[in-house]
Order: C-alpha cells, then sequence, then structure tokens
C-alpha cells in the first residue's frame, strides 16, 4: 500500500506540474483580445516572470501581429516619402544637453486645461525630436472641441524655441493607452511609448539653424554583457515646473547611473532596462537620452523604476534597437529611414490618414 501511494504522488504531482505549465503556456500564447482588461493590465504593466538568462521577461500586448496597424506600410505615397539616395543622422554630434529639449503642451477647453511636460531631444541634424509617446500624444488633440499648443523649449533655464508637428506616433500604443489620457501617473511597461517630432517653424520669427545639434544613436542591440555598466541620464526633471507653474525655471540636468536590470517582450534581445535612482527620476524626464560612455544615446526614459529595489527616483528605459525594430514593424522602414525623405509631406500623409483614426480612441476619453 506503501508503495501505490508513493506511485500514485508521483503521477499527481506531475499532472499538476504538467496542467501549471499548459495553463502558463496557454495564457502567453492567446492574442490579447481573448483577455478581460483586468487581465491584461495584470500581465502587461505587473506581473513580470523572474530572471531567464539574465533577462526578466514581460508580456506584450503586442505579440498578436493584428493589434499592429499596417496603414503605413499599404500607402505607397508614404513609402516613397521615406525614400532618400543616402541617410547620415549622426552628423555633427552634439553631447545630451546640448541635444536636450523640453516640450510643454497644454490642451484648454470651455471647462479645464490639461499640461504635460516632457523631455526629447534631437536625434537628427534636420531638426527630428525623440521623445514619448504619453508627452507627444497631445499634439494629437489639434482640431478636437480645446485648444492645443505644444512647444519645445531649450536652453538652461528652458525658454520657449520651436513650434514642432507629428512625424510619428505608434497607432498601437495609442490604441492601447487611450485610457491613460486623464491619468495624473500613467502606469505601463514603456512598450512602444515614442514618438518622433520636427520642427516647423522657430518662434519670433527667430532664423531656423542651418543643422540642429543632434545626439549620435546606437541602434546595435544591447546584450547582458551591458548589466551593471556606468551611463549618463539627462533630462528636465520638472517637480519645480508642476509645484509652481509654467514660469517657473526649468533647468537640465545628467546624471551618472548603472544599468540595474534588462528586460525584454520576448525577443531574447533586451528591449527594456533600469537604471538606478538618481536626480533625474523626476516627472518631466520622459522621453530624455539614456547614453552610453562613448556618447551615444541606447535608450529614452519612458517610466518610473522601482524604487525599493533600484534606489529613490530609479527609471526605466526603451532600448533604441527596441525603437528600430518595432518602428519597422509599424512602418515598414527602419529607425534610419524614418529620419530622412520628404518629412513635410511624409507628415501631411501621416495627419490625413492615421491622426483621424487615433483622434477617435482619445476624443472618447475626453
Amino acid at each position: 500500500m506503501e508503495f501505490l501511494a508513493y506511485i500514485a504522488s508521483i503521477v499527481l504531482g506531475s499532472y499538476l506540474t504538467f496542467t501549471n505549465a499548459l495553463a502558463t503556456e496557454i495564457t502567453r500564447i492567446l492574442p490579447p483580445s481573448f483577455l478581460s482588461e483586468s487581465e491584461r493590465k495584470i500581465l502587461s504593466i505587473e506581473d513580470t516572470q523572474p530572471q531567464q538568462g539574465g533577462f526578466r521577461i514581460l508580456s506584450s500586448l503586442y505579440s498578436n501581429n493584428e493589434a499592429l496597424p499596417d496603414i503605413l506600410i499599404k500607402n505607397a505615397a508614404y513609402q516613397k516619402a521615406a525614400v532618400v539616395e543616402s541617410i547620415d543622422p549622426q552628423t555633427a554630434p552634439a553631447t545630451a544637453l546640448d541635444a536636450l529639449v523640453n516640450i510643454y503642451c497644454t490642451y484648454k477647453t470651455d471647462t479645464y486645461i490639461k499640461t504635460t511636460t516632457g523631455t526629447g531631444f534631437f536625434i537628427d541634424t534636420d531638426g527630428i525630436i525623440l521623445t514619448n509617446a504619453h508627452v507627444a500624444q497631445f499634439l494629437l488633440l489639434e482640431g478636437l472641441q480645446g485648444d492645443t499648443n505644444c512647444v519645445v523649449r531649450t536652453g538652461n533655464p528652458a525658454t520657449p524655441t520651436y513650434e514642432v508637428e507629428l512625424l510619428y506616433i505608434s497607432p498601437a500604443w495609442v490604441k492601447e493607452n487611450a485610457k491613460q489620457l486623464n491619468d495624473k501617473a500613467p502606469k505601463g511597461t514603456g512598450e512602444r511609448d515614442y514618438a518622433l517630432l520636427y520642427v516647423s517653424s522657430a518662434l519670433d520669427r527667430k532664423p531656423m539653424p542651418a543643422q540642429f545639434e543632434a545626439l549620435p544613436f546606437d541602434i546595435k542591440a544591447m546584450n547582458t554583457n551591458t548589466y551593471g555598466t556606468d551611463v549618463f541620464a539627462t533630462g528636465y526633471p520638472a517637480e519645480s515646473l508642476l509645484a509652481q507653474g509654467f514660469d517657473a525655471p526649468l533647468v537640465p540636468k545628467q546624471a551618472t547611473t548603472t544599468i540595474g536590470e534588462l528586460m525584454t517582450f520576448g525577443s531574447n534581445l533586451v528591449d527594456i532596462f533600469t537604471i538606478r535612482g538618481s536626480i533625474i527620476g523626476e516627472h518631466g524626464s520622459s522621453g530624455g537620452p539614456i547614453v552610453n560612455l562613448q556618447g551615444k544615446a541606447i535608450g529614452i526614459i519612458s517610466t518610473r523604476g522601482d524604487d525599493e529595489e533600484f534606489g529613490s527616483g530609479s527609471l526605466r528605459a526603451i532600448t533604441i534597437s527596441y525603437i528600430n525594430r518595432t518602428i519597422q514593424e509599424e512602418t515598414g522602414i527602419s529607425l534610419i529611414q524614418n529620419l530622412g525623405g520628404d518629412l513635410p509631406f511624409r507628415a501631411k500623409i501621416y495627419r490625413e490618414t492615421i491622426i483621424p483614426f487615433l483622434q477617435q480612441s482619445l476624443k472618447d476619453e475626453l
């Protein structure tokens, strides 16, 4: 009898192990549409699997390719506007502080005013700025029932300098995150949370520079050897701006910190990484560059990190290599190609074909 009980316990244990593993795998492979909203939030935001092979695994909201609109890939005019014979987005390299900008947006209606402040940086000498989607989304509100105004401020302290237009923001990100438009502290993993802006004019009729000071960037995939390495984090932390208002002096800051964690959305590449706490870890630094010791941007700040584990002011950043891979999935062209071609024409096509679709998602939340 004892022998039979022993055999039964082994069989039962094996069965439970198998069913648990099967349930986990089913949850992993099911497209997001099969999960409730609460289940998706738990998977995409709060629940991460333990470190495996040097990575922490993050669940993706976009593992199902049907979640990625292919409008731009199928638009021949958009594709043609991005074709150029040669592209060199890294000429006249600048430091992170030289390339840094503050993006300040307001949205006014008869009943309320919404504001947002964030960081970005010139990634191309033609005046293209890389920032977060959750900062740039305010540009999508232009033409709705309110009045939208976004200005780019530069310098120390930051002063209004340029007007910008939206060159690209992920339609998939907007669709999944529209409900967070009204959140004071939106949560997320940072997945696809990036956007490209371009300078359309200078304020006060000032002349436009022949070339903008652009920060060099590295599109090569990061590896596990980057864990623990020193990096520079740069941004416009804005606690004073929030406390004192738009007229409060806003100064750029830079801090040396280290990479404390590597994460992937299942690509087996570093898609997201955490930097340890620093003075940059305040509201307003989102969109700021993370720069390696060679002076190249390897990521952009997206969300807050885990302060208990990585120190007060810890942050998560999206890797430039992840941006390169995912923007190619959505547009059919690489990040470098997205920085070239006829920028005003591409922005016009994007405005006419994509923005009305995205505005409807945001309009429902206003």
